[in-house]
């Protein structure tokens, strides 16, 4: 049975099977299970409060539309979008996982969701467009919950499938004050970033395959900090796809380099930071890596976000890669580019006080 395809309902395991994860309920007989699982009863089975059941009294939920901590805030967020979208439904495409030890369990679980727009959302009014988005969460995971989690969803995309102009919204969303907890977790991972990551080139002499963690953590430092754009020749295979944020899909080294190129002309003094990877075998035919990451950089350029702005920008980004005969065969990146946009437009709203 490919669980990646099975919807689970809310009785117990589908097997006689028994888990072994130390400190879990014995019904989930690995991560994977214990994630869709959850996911399942939660968002489709409406079994809203059993968010108190997993998820830590003081998860931190990082956004870059928000932040916020602990249970409560997480069943009133998924009881607010469910009101505007009663439908949804999230189809699991990949979950990735590791440890961290002490315990600590990780998943990254890549996520085509579908939904009706049937109540009011911070778009706007309920307008009955259908929409589907790619969504990535990276938990951790220790004794039966999630204590910690990073989310990121394509909500430029949303907001353009629902009808509404992403950038006319973007400026309207400028016009709030930013949440406190948003704005220090924004400033903090600057800092961080600028301070730990550098610029400096990786070499890379291993067996790609067998080494894909490595593999690709050496091409993100190198494409992206060293700024060795061409180094996609080696990194890709030829007709490589890469499916990005705002329904961006693109094949080949040509449109793949032009994505770094416009990302990188857009944020000088850009920095990398690669957060976490982990990795797990694709069948026999090659290695899925998932590698949580942020970006800090200055929008001092017009490639991206109209005209320059002089704003710190910070980006948090998940990607699934698939290393197939030592190459990237396929990616799948996300990152919130709508609350990248507020945030150009907050500091242009700066500029003109």
């Amino acid at each position: 049975m490919d669980r990646m395809k099975h919807h689970y309902d809310s009785a117990p395991a589908l097997t006689d099977e028994k888990g072994n994860m130390p400190g879990f309920d014995s019904e989930f007989l690995d991560v994977v299970d214990y994630i869709l699982r959850i996911t399942y009863r939660i968002w489709e089975g409406k079994q809203v409060g059993l968010c108190y059941d997993y998820y830590s009294d003081d998860c931190p939920v990082y956004t870059l539309a928000g932040c916020s901590a602990g249970a409560d805030i997480v069943v009133q967020n998924t009881l607010a979008t469910i009101a505007s979208f009663p439908d949804r439904t999230l189809h699991a495409e990949n979950i990735i996982v590791g440890e961290r030890g002490d315990g600590e369990l990780v998943s990254s679980h890549r996520i085509r969701t579908h939904m009706t727009n049937m109540g009011p959302t911070e778009y706007g009014p309920a307008t009955g467009k259908h929409a589907v988005i790619s969504v990535i969460a990276n938990c951790i995971l220790k004794d039966n919950k999630i204590v910690e989690e990073w989310l990121v969803r394509d909500n430029y995309s949303l907001c353009e499938q629902l009808g509404y102009d992403p950038l006319e919204y973007a400026q309207k969303a400028a016009q709030k004050p930013i949440q406190p907890e948003l704005a220090d977790y924004i400033q903090s991972e600057i800092a961080r970033i600028n301070g730990s990551a550098t610029m400096s080139r990786v070499g890379f002499e291993g067996d790609a395959q067998a080494e894909a963690e490595a593999f690709v953590l050496a091409n993100l430092q190198n494409i992206w900090n060293a700024r060795m754009v061409g180094d996609v020749h080696n990194a890709y295979a030829v007709n490589a796809s890469l499916h990005a944020s705002a329904n961006r899909n693109l094949n080949g080294h040509a449109e793949i380099m032009n994505f770094y190129i416009q990302m990188i002309g857009t944020l000088s003094n850009l920095r990398f930071s690669a957060d976490y990877v982990t990795s797990q075998p694709y069948g026999e035919m090659g290695v899925d890596v998932a590698v949580r990451w942020g970006i800090a950089g200055v929008h001092t350029g017009g490639v991206l976000y109209g005209e320059p702005t002089g704003a710190p920008i910070f980006i948090l980004g998940e990607t699934h890669y698939r290393v197939i005969d030592g190459v990237i065969q396929e990616e799948w990146t996300v990152f919130d580019e709508l609350s990248v946009m507020v945030q150009v437009e907050r500091a242009r709203l700066a500029n003109q006080a």
